[in-house]
Parts: structure tokens; sequence; C-alpha cells
């Protein structure tokens, strides 16, 4: 850890402080910081208290059973996601309130009242019964980030199929061993999506994935681009969306499921490359996203509210979708960048709708920065209250010009820690109560027993470690899918008794906690964890290389960039036609996302005597800093020469 508390020597001297204002103070829904105590005295009533306001078919007999590293919330309780996000609201005056607005790249917007998500949602759970998937059954979805998406899930939810749902930025390789680890029996995709006005072509990458997923029985295709998509569509395999929902029925019975019944699987990197189907079941991690939803961003029955993330991401599961509609939010989905058709798109869509609550990423944020106050100043963001942040740590630098820029000096901003594996935000401000301190994400929510510990395990009551859990809590995944033994391996056997997260953490003087990133072999790239080993792979998979290591480097705007170091067999090219090349072979086989920013050429990569790839040292060399030991090194010549040649190249 001492090279990451090296690096955030200032940040931790961070002397600014926030405290809400009295207008926000006054109308928030949580205005007493006894909360914490009385989660603390009795952490399962709590929770149980956030699950009386949802509706059950039939009530839990016991909130929790606890044998680590396995814990089941409301036992024997009885519910339906989509019920509680759709069904529970349409018999109120939320019934022709706007539950989703879609605002796509292109301009054109869509909104769907309750009652209209209400009817979509239940004609296509009657297609996808009619297409013989069973409750159990696994869903594969794929779909840029529109209407249908949100319909989809929240249809596999309520006839208790389990959605896999993969980012569209994925290539058809990833796709394709995402459905085979599941075992998915459909896949719901569209003939395209629009990015930056070009064309993403989903269907030809669904084809290409489907060339080897012998699971799959039948494709669903939502009609998104038309024909400038140039799809094929394979009789007796592929339907088209809009012609199975003509003969559908609007009304479809809710499953009752039990509160373990497995909600989703979503995939994550992890250490070994091999993604992992991170389990999610429905009972604890419909309350852990509706609590939150409800108090981190002080929610109100006429807020709008905009949470930027893509739904392949658990940020947008979470917080696009099942956090807000079990609270009867209004919830925009945005299907572009925030750079088309101009840099502006952002606050022109705030501005718009009369946002009220923002929630994006530190990477989008520095990226603003950059780009300049000047284009926010074009637009009235009056209307904005909380501003989030979410997905990496966010530098003081950052969270300050958000807070000035964006939110006018008078929003807070609630920086939010959590992970995939967490299913909804660990460690955040309360907007009512929490003094801020710019680049920290400062206290555990209520109910939630975080802890920052040392090489052995022992609590660091200040300074930085590694960020570990102490206790359950209603959302927290349950396995990885088909590998519980990796699920204990990997979270549970670092500090026996304790969940570790995998993140390094500092504790102030006054409690509050500083994330500072991954310490494992997982990067974070704008936001988005991929593995080191998962590149390593796609590199050495191309014929010309022979071995690779790749690290993540410190990042102004992307948090961390992926570079590359390889070593190329004797009969390959040392060019930047190979360098493109292999940019190239890793989005294939992984996706865009995963492009190295650089690739570097070197005749040998720097080992220990066991032949173990010295990492660290790789990622100094990246990042300029001092090399520290190098005793442990078979050829100490290697990482010196190394070294150089990085600074050449650097210039």
């Amino acid at each position: 850890m001492a090279d990451v508390e090296k690096t955030i020597e200032d940040l931790l001297t961070e002397g600014r402080t926030f405290t809400p204002g009295k207008k926000l103070r006054k109308n928030a829904n949580i205005k007493n910081e006894s909360v914490y105590k009385k989660a603390a005295r009795d952490r399962e009533k709590f929770w149980a208290n956030f699950a009386k306001e949802l509706d059950w078919f039939k009530k839990w007999r016991k909130v929790l059973k606890w044998k680590v590293p396995h814990s089941k919330w409301f036992i024997d309780g009885k519910l339906n996601v989509s019920y509680n996000c759709l069904d529970r609201h349409i018999n109120t005056a939320r019934k022709n309130k706007a539950a989703i607005i879609w605002e796509a790249e292109s301009g054109e917007s869509v909104t769907l009242t309750y009652w209209e998500l209400y009817r979509e949602v239940n004609k296509f759970a009657n297609v996808l019964k009619a297409l013989g998937v069973n409750r159990g059954d696994r869903i594969t979805i794929y779909l840029p980030m529109i209407p249908e998406l949100a319909i989809a899930m929240l249809a596999c939810a309520r006839i208790g199929a389990p959605h896999s749902i993969v980012f569209g930025g994925f290539s058809a390789e990833s796709l394709r061993g995402r459905i085979n680890d599941s075992k998915a029996r459909v896949l719901i995709t569209s003939d395209g999506g629009y990015r930056r006005g070009g064309i993403v072509p989903l269907k030809k990458n669904s084809d290409d994935a489907l060339t080897d997923t012998p699971s799959i029985e039948k494709v669903v295709v939502v009609k998104r681009v038309g024909d400038k998509a140039e799809i094929k569509m394979k009789k007796g395999r592929d339907l088209w969306w809009h012609e199975l929902m003509e003969k559908a029925h609007s009304y479809c019975e809710p499953e009752k499921m039990d509160s373990e019944d497995m909600l989703f699987m979503l995939y994550t990197s992890g250490t070994t490359g091999k993604p992992k189907g991170i389990v999610h079941t429905t009972g604890g991690y419909l309350v852990g996203v509706y609590a939150t939803t409800k108090w981190v961003f002080d929610l109100k029955e006429e807020d709008t509210y905009w949470c930027t993330a893509d739904i392949g991401w658990v940020t947008g599961h979470s917080y696009v979708i099942y956090g807000p509609l079990a609270n009867g939010a209004t919830s925009l989905m945005y299907e572009g960048t925030p750079d088309y058709p101009d840099i502006g798109r952002f606050w022109a869509i705030v501005e718009k709708y009369r946002v009220n609550i923002f929630y994006t990423a530190p990477t989008a944020i520095r990226t603003f920065m950059r780009w300049g106050e000047e284009y926010p100043k074009k637009y009235d963001l009056s209307s904005l209250r909380i501003l989030g942040s979410v997905g990496e740590p966010i530098n003081p630098e950052a969270w300050m010009w958000y807070h000035t820029h964006i939110g006018g000096g008078r929003c807070p901003v609630v920086d939010t820690w959590w992970q995939t594996e967490t299913g909804s935000i660990l460690i955040t401000p309360l907007p009512g109560i929490t003094k801020l301190k710019p680049g920290s994400a400062t206290k555990p929510f209520p109910g939630i027993v975080a802890d920052i510990v040392d090489e052995s395990g022992k609590s660091i009551k200040e300074g930085a470690g590694y960020l570990v859990l102490r206790n359950p809590w209603p959302s927290m995944l349950r396995t990885i899918y088909g590998d519980p033994n990796r699920y204990v391996d990997e979270y549970w056997s670092r500090f026996p008794g304790v969940y570790f997260t995998g993140d390094g953490a500092k504790r102030d003087k006054g409690g509050y906690f500083w994330l500072l990133g991954r310490v494992d072999d997982v990067m974070n790239v704008a936001g988005h964890r991929i593995s080191t080993m998962e590149v390593e792979s796609a590199l050495v998979d191309h014929h010309s290389v022979a071995e690779a290591a790749v690290i993540g480097r410190q990042d102004e705007i992307k948090g961390q960039a992926i570079v590359a170091f390889t070593t190329l067999k004797k009969s390959a090219r040392h060019d930047d036609g190979m360098i493109e090349e292999l940019r190239n072979h890793v989005a294939k086989k992984i996706g865009a996302i995963a492009k190295p920013d650089e690739i570097i050429f070197t005749a040998e990569l720097p080992k220990t005597r066991s032949g173990k790839i010295m990492r660290r040292l790789l990622r100094n060399i990246a990042e300029g800093s001092v090399l520290g030991d190098t005793t442990t090194l078979a050829d100490s010549t290697v990482v010196q020469s190394l070294k150089d040649q990085y600074e050449h190249l650097e210039g």
C-alpha cells in the first residue's frame, strides 16, 4: 500500500468541508444523524423496516440467516420485483406519472407512464412465456440504451427468469462466453444501435457469437436502426420484437418469487481473467436498492432523476431501473454520449427535462473539466438539487469543479462507493446531514459495517489499508454463478470471516473513508472493471505475440489507462501497424473498452527468479515513479532497459 499512499498524500490533506444548506436540511428525507445509531443497535430491524415499505405476497419469517460466507435475507418471504416496480404504483396517483423518460441520441424522445410501462412489460412477459421460457431459465439481453431494455429486464423479473445483461460495447466473443456460462435459452438484441451518429452492429455481433452457443433457442430482435443495419434474420430462430408484441396479451400474472430466488446475474472482471457471473437475488437486492435510492438521493415524488450509466453495468441495473422504479420515481434514460452532437449535450438534457438529481462518473466529470466551464454556463441548471458520483474515486479538484460549475455551489455531491458484488451503495454521504469533504465518500450507509485493515487483517483506525466489510447486507452477492468455490476464494479467503472488496482505502482522523482504487489485478478504466489477465490473454491469442503483461497507469481523465508491454515472436514486425492490429484484436476479443492505450514492444519482461512477471515495476515505469526494490529479479538490467525505452517513447 506504500505506493498508493504516496500518490494520495495531497488528497488526504484536503481541509475543505461543506455542510448541507438550510433549505436542503429542512426538506431532507433524513434530517438527524441518529439514524446511524439506530441502525447499529439493530441492523436486522433497520433493514426489515425498509422491507416493510415494499409489497410482499408472503411476509418473511426471519430477517437474516448468516453463516460465513453465506447469507440469506427475509427467509421464506415471497415477492416479485416487477410487481414492486410497477403494479403497486398503478392503483395510486402515480398511474399516469412518467416512469421512464427516454432521450435518443438523435433527439427523439419517448415518455412511458407507469401504466404504459406496466402494459409493455406484461406483454413482453407473455412473449417470453410463449417462446417456452420458464421460471428459472436464463435470458441474455444485448441491447442499446432503449426503452425495450428496461421492458425486457422487468419482464424477465415478472416471470422469474434471471436476466444476464451484456453491455452493448462488448464483442461477439465476450457475448458468446457469457451466454455459454449462463446457458441462456433466449437472446434479446436489436438490429443495431446508434453511437455518435454511427451504427453499432449488435445483430451482426450476435450472429457471430451464436456460431457456438448450443443453449440458445430463440433470438428476439428489436428494430432500432432499420434498413441501414443490413441484417440477416435466421428463419426459425430470429423473431421481430414488434411482431411478437402485436399478438401478446396485456396482463401476465407475476410469479411469487422466494426472497432468495435469483433475480439476475451480471458478469464482471475477476483477477483470474475469466469474467464471473455475480448472482443477485430477489428480496435482499430490492431492499438494498430501494433504501439507498430513497436516502442517498433524497428522492422526492416530483423529482426527475437521471443516472447516466448504461444498464449493461450494475449502476444501470440498480440506479436507472430497479431502485428508482421501486420508489415510484421518474427515471431518465439517455441513449447517446456526452459529446454528441456537441459537448453540451448532457446540460441540454438537464435543462430540457428540469433534472433534479444527476448521477455520473468521475471520468465524465474530468472530461467536462477539460472541455471547460463555458459549456455548462450556456444552460439553465438551476433545477439540480443533488449531484452524485460513482464508479471510481473522485479527486478533490474534480469534486470542486462539479460542485461549483454544475451544482452552482448549492448542490451536495454524494460520492458513492459500491461494486457489482455489493448490489447497492455502501459508503456515501446522506445529503441532508453529512458534512462533505471533496474527494471522500465519507461514511458507510447506516447498517453497513465497513473497516480498513492491514496485511494481517487488523483494523486501522487512521491510515491506509484494505477495505473490508464485516457484516452481511441485504443486496450482497450470493455466489458466482456455477462456481461457488471461486466465490469463497475471491472474497473471503484473504481475510477469513470478512468480505474483502479488493479496494484500498484510508480513514482520516474524523473517521471518513477515502477510496484509493483496486489493489489487485483489476483495472478501473472509465468506471469499468477490466482484468489485466483478460487483456493479456487477448493479446497472447494473436499469432504474433509471445508474451504480454498489462497494467493500469494513472490517467487524469479515465482514472486508469491500459498499458501493454508485449514481446513479439521473431517473425513479427515491430511497427505502428502492428500496434493498431493488436489494439483491434483486443477490441474484437473483449470489446472497445479494453483497447490498450499504449502498447510497448519489449524483448523481455521483468521477472522474478521463479518466473513471475513483476507488474509493480511495469506500473512504476509507466507512471514515472521510483522503481523500488529490484533484488528479486532474475535479470535486473531488463527493467532499467525497459524504463529507458519507455521514457524515450514518451519523449
